[in-house]
C-alpha cells in the first residue's frame, strides 16, 4: 500500500527521556490521531518527522523519500501547524503571508483569502494583536493554502472554541476526499479524533502502545464495571488500569477476555479514546 509516512525503528535519546525504537505508518487518504500524555514523545516524533531534530537511529520516509536528504522537496508538500506561534509578531497577517508564500511552489492566494474570510482573519491585523485562537486560525490558513499532500497538526485545536473546532473537522474531511492527502493530528482533545480519525497511534513513555484503525480499537476493548469482590488475582491480571472505590471497580478489558466475566453481574460499555488512553497509561 502507498504510505505517505513511514517510521521504522526510530530512536532519539535525551537526558531523562528516550524515544524508543518507534515504528508506524500512515497511508494516503487517511487521518491518523496521534495521542498520548504530556511528555510521551508526540512533539519529539513530529519534530523528527519535520527534520527539526536529528534521530539517533532508524528510518523516516515521507512520500517515499528520506526526510533528511530530501527535506526541501518534502516540506514543499507538507502543511504544518504547531501549538506555539512561529510568526513574526510585529508583522501584519498580509505581510507575514507575503514572506511565507514564496517558499511553496503551489501556493494559492485565492485559497488563502478564502480561508481568511472563513476564519475571520483581518489582513492588516498585526500578529501580536491576535488571540492564541486567532493565531492558530492563521496557522491553519497557511497550512491549507498550498495544496499540501500531508497535514501535520500538533495540537491545532488548542485555544479554539467548540464551534470552530467542529468547522475544522469538516475542513479536514474535505481535504482528504481525493484520497491523495493525509493528516497526522496530534491532540489531547480525543473527542475530535472520535469524529474524524481513521487510525489512532498511542505513544506513552517514548514507546508506541498501539497503532491501528480507530473502529477496530474501539471494538477490541471494553469498559467493565462491577463489584470489587470479584477481583481475584486471576481476574486482575486480565484487566488494564483498574480503578477502585467504595462502590466497586472500573477497568479496561480486551474484548476477547470479556467472556471471563459473564458469570458475574457486571456492566460492559464501549470505551472512549480518552478512557483507552488513561487506562493503558496506568497499566
Amino acid at each position: 500500500m502507498n504510505k505517505i509516512i513511514e517510521i521504522n525503528g526510530v530512536t532519539k535519546e535525551f537526558e531523562g527521556f528516550k524515544l524508543d525504537n518507534i515504528s508506524f505508518g500512515l497511508e494516503k487518504g487517511y487521518i491518523m490521531g496521534f495521542i498520548g500524555p504530556n511528555g510521551a514523545g508526540k512533539t519529539t516524533t513530529i519534530r523528527l518527522i519535520m527534520n527539526l531534530l536529528k534521530k539517533d537511529s532508524g528510518d523516516i520516509k515521507i512520500f517515499g523519500m528520506d526526510n533528511s536528504k530530501d527535506e526541501v522537496a518534502i516540506k514543499d508538500r507538507i502543511g504544518f501547524v504547531y501549538e506555539e506561534s512561529y510568526f513574526y509578531e510585529h508583522l501584519t497577517i498580509k505581510k507575514m503571508k507575503e514572506i511565507i508564500a514564496p517558499f511553496y511552489s503551489r501556493w494559492d492566494d485565492e485559497k488563502f483569502d478564502e480561508y481568511c474570510s472563513v476564519f475571520g482573519l483581518l489582513p492588516n491585523k498585526k500578529i501580536r494583536d491576535l488571540s492564541k485562537g486567532t493565531k492558530m486560525k492563521f496557522s491553519l490558513a497557511v497550512a491549507l493554502s498550498h495544496n499540501a499532500e500531508l497535514l501535520i497538526l500538533d495540537e491545532p485545536t488548542s485555544g479554539l472554541d467548540p464551534v470552530f473546532r467542529d468547522k475544522l473537522m469538516d475542513i479536514l474531511r474535505e481535504e482528504i476526499q481525493d484520497e491523495n492527502k493525509s493528516v497526522l493530528f496530534s491532540t489531547h482533545i480525543t473527542s475530535d479524533l472520535e469524529k474524524i480519525a481513521d487510525y489512532i497511534t498511542f505513544i506513552n513513555n517514548g514507546r508506541i502502545v498501539f497503532s491501528d484503525q480507530k473502529d477496530v480499537l474501539l471494538e477490541n476493548y471494553k469498559i467493565v464495571k462491577g463489584d470489587s469482590g470479584i477481583l481475584t488475582d486471576e481476574i486482575r491480571s486480565e484487566l488494564l488500569g483498574i480503578k477502585e472505590n467504595r462502590y466497586g471497580f472500573e477497568a479496561l478489558c480486551n474484548a476477547e477476555k470479556q467472556a471471563a466475566f459473564t458469570q458475574f453481574e457486571i456492566v460492559v460499555e464501549k470505551p472512549t479514546l480518552e478512557q483507552m488512553m488513561v487506562y493503558m497509561q496506568n497499566k
